[in-house]
């Protein structure tokens, strides 16, 4: 293994951003109009087959990192080129190179360009290099391209080749998530050599990424995906287990995914209606508050299983939970620590406030208050230390960058609203004498006379005159 880390690799190759280039995303995703995506480099990790550091010149059956295949590997002497890259003969009988593009999305155009080369083994006579090599190039969503190497009719057994380096450049768009990039083979004579095969080197690539999807509802933010090596995980147990440690893992931002935008507008508190008159004013208290969403617990409800401890992020929408959930989950406190370090502003899961609003509601009219909440949606990575296990997640939440939008709202009345207003009040029936005059006058009366009990005489004075 070499001694730089994959950490450090992926950085080199771009994939782990500086917090210069993250803290610059602040443009308002809602009012910004679309831009086109620029093209970017791919980290192709070990992509001049120097990992792990060799001895002499080879050829050595080696595992390379990051690769999956066995295959013979020579020095750049031995491989007859003139910078730092390995030659890697791709090993007859079907034998593949292949390794996941990190961080490239569905629907992305990749572009991935490599040199390649006739066999360099002394092994190899002149009749099976004479007139090149064959293999095949492909990847996830791409078509299954045939190449065939230069040739090299000069060669005689027993004396090693000096390489016929050609440059390849190779086209596809990615039908999932970290495509999978496969270098195939087809030397099939089972009288060559095992290392006189085709050779591959220096590969490189660039995407010009998928365009961002900001329709995507906050309920629905797709599903969650975890990796290990070049393999696809059934589950997520396994990553989110392998981050249940405060430094276990790192989550990186993908600054390119990642957008501040303004919710759909509710109402909040209720509609004031004013069937009177007069104009009136008066002063209430409007309440509101906002939750997180992530995509690892919509992937377990979507699969209908129950979420597991580990993978439990602060979203559930229960206060108290989510406060338990920030401090007992490691996954929350590496999240919250990279947006902190990439946004320089803290990451926040929750978030309420109140607020006195002053109504001023004119006859036959309505006022009522509406909400647009303004949110953050980061995309990116949980990534093991040792890159073990990768998993992707998606997570929503209210954003401190901008402020929210509270409208206050006044207009007239709808059809339901006037006839409400226009309704009798309650009342009872006057069942004797409905139609008929006021039977007498009680003006002049100095007290309202005493009742008396049937059968006892009563007393009143009336004044005359």
């Amino acid at each position: 293994m070499s001694p730089s880390s994959p950490l450090r690799t992926l950085a080199a190759a771009g994939l782990l951003l500086p917090a210069a280039a993250l803290g610059g995303w602040t443009a308002d995703a809602a009012e910004a109009p679309a831009r086109a995506a620029a093209p970017q480099t791919v980290p192709v990790l070990n992509g001049d087959f120097a990992d792990p550091v060799m001895k002499g010149d080879g050829p050595t059956t080696v595992g390379l990192d990051f690769w999956d295949g066995q295959n013979q590997r020579y020095s750049p002497t031995a491989s007859g080129r003139t910078d730092n890259a390995h030659g890697v003969a791709l090993q007859k009988d079907g034998n593949t190179l292949r390794q996941r593009l990190r961080g490239v999305r569905n629907g992305a155009q990749v572009t991935i360009s490599y040199e390649d080369s006739p066999a360099v083994s002394k092994e190899c006579t002149g009749e099976q290099v004479a007139d090149g090599q064959p293999y095949t190039v492909e990847a996830s969503g791409g078509p299954v391209q045939a190449v065939i190497t230069a040739g090299d009719p000069d060669r005689v057994k027993g004396t090693p080749g000096k390489g016929r380096w050609t440059k390849r450049s190779y086209v596809f768009t990615a039908a999932e998530n970290e495509p999978l990039l496969t270098f195939t083979s087809k030397v099939t004579d089972t009288k060559t050599h095992v290392t006189c095969t085709p050779m591959i080197a220096r590969i490189r690539a660039v995407e010009t990424p998928p365009a961002v999807d900001k329709t995507v509802d906050k309920t629905a933010l797709g599903t969650a995906e975890a990796y290990k090596g070049n393999e696809r995980e059934k589950t997520l147990h396994n990553a989110a287990a392998a981050c249940n440690g405060e430094n276990a893992c790192v989550f990186r931002p993908v600054p390119g995914m990642s957008f501040r935008y303004y919710d759909r507008s509710r109402v909040v508190g209720e509609a004031f209606v004013n069937c009177t008159r007069n104009t009136l004013e008066h002063t209430r208290v409007v309440a509101f508050s906002e939750r997180s969403y992530d995509s690892i617990s919509q992937t377990y409800a979507a699969a209908q299983l129950p979420l597991n401890d580990v993978a439990k992020l602060p979203t559930s929408g229960d206060r108290a939970e989510d406060e338990k959930r920030i401090k007992e989950r490691p996954m929350s406190g590496q999240f919250s620590l990279a947006y902190e370090q990439g946004w320089q502003r803290a990451w926040q899961w929750f978030g309420s406030d109140q607020r006195n609003v002053v109504e001023r509601i004119q006859p036959g009219e309505v006022s009522w208050v509406e909400l647009q909440p303004s949110r953050e949606r980061v995309e990116g990575w949980f990534l093991g230390k040792k890159d073990d296990y990768r998993l992707h997640a998606v997570i929503d939440g209210p954003s401190r960058a901008v402020p929210d939008r509270l409208l206050q709202r006044t207009g007239p009345m709808s059809e339901a609203e006037k006839q409400r207003c226009a309704a009798d009040r309650p009342m009872t029936t006057t069942p004797v004498g409905a139609t008929g005059p006021a039977y007498s006058s009680d003006k002049g009366v100095r007290s309202v006379p005493v009742p008396v009990a049937q059968g006892v005489r009563g007393f009143r004075t009336v004044p005359l005159g």
